[in-house]
């Protein structure tokens, strides 16, 4: 039987924490929901995540800072990054194919972004059987 694919969420936003994973568990996945990217470093979540959700802007290391620290560290998280800031200059620049949610988005953009982005991992074990 095939496991729920494990989201982690990290945003500074305590709304976005509290009601974000109550949607994805609906959705069908475990969920965990970090405060700051701090938090989710120091969980052992970090080495079970399948999906990283990852607000762009937050207090000490920014979602992109985070990513950054992600690959220093040789860990392949599929991301998608979401963000109320209508005013980062060009976002597709700063993070490149990653797709990007903008606040509020509705469930059928998550759940296709969720999709998408886990149907195209090559993360090792990102199949669990």
């Amino acid at each position: 039987m095939r496991q729920k694919p494990r989201l982690a969420v990290v945003d500074d936003d305590e709304s976005v924490r509290e009601s974000l994973p109550d949607l994805l568990r609906e959705f069908g996945y475990h969920v965990e929901a970090f405060a700051s990217a701090k938090d989710y470093l120091e969980s052992p979540y970090l080495d079970i995540t399948d999906l990283l959700l990852l607000d762009i802007a937050m207090p000490g290391m920014t979602g992109p800072e985070l990513a950054r620290e992600l690959t220093r560290l040789g860990k392949s998280i599929p991301t998608i990054f979401i963000t109320a800031n209508r005013d980062i200059p060009s976002v597709d620049s700063l993070l490149g194919a990653v797709p990007v949610l903008m606040k509020p988005f509705g469930d059928d953009e998550l759940r296709d972004a969720i999709e998408s982005s886990l149907s195209t991992s090559t993360r090792p074990g990102s199949d669990r059987s």
